[in-house]
């Protein structure tokens, strides 16, 4: 699994993130399963800044998390700077693909790339995506300009 490089990263947020005591194994060193809770972190504040829950739920749906994939590059230990960045990297009709990194101390510490889409609350069943995040992800498209 490879991150993209380059700049184009739509709708990109970023959230320092706390190494709590918690979050460490008997080795000192951070838990895999704790990667998954920072991803919902991540994913929780994409929400905030682009598409906030509650409206969602109100127009009812929500987004649901089909897959996830992640690739742990280097341990991370309690006294370690942690920023987690996590972006959108591809809207399709019905579902959408966000990409994550994991840096530690400036250095990457884990990739991550997850799937999903969005359901109708009252039946369950997988709705296309939005028409205004359809837009949003279309606006910053062509705000970019093509290499």
């Amino acid at each position: 699994m490879l991150v993209n490089n380059n700049l184009h990263r739509p709708l990109e947020i970023v959230l320092a993130i706390p190494v709590r005591t918690y979050d460490i194994d008997f080795m000192g060193i951070v838990s895999n399963i704790v990667y998954i809770r920072w991803l919902e972190d991540l994913r929780l504040k994409f929400l905030d800044e682009h598409w906030q829950l509650n409206q969602q739920i109100e127009q009812g749906y929500t987004p649901i998390l089909a897959g996830t994939e992640i690739e742990y590059k280097r341990p991370i230990k309690m006294i370690d700077q942690v920023i987690g960045r996590l972006w959108l990297s591809n809207l399709g009709r019905l579902k959408w693909t966000v990409q994550a990194e994991i840096l530690s101390n400036n250095e990457l510490a884990a990739v991550a790339t997850q799937k999903g889409g969005f359901v109708n609350l009252q039946n369950s069943r997988l709705i296309p995506i939005p028409e205004e995040l359809q837009n949003k992800y279309l606006q910053y498209q062509q705000g970019i300009p093509k290499i």
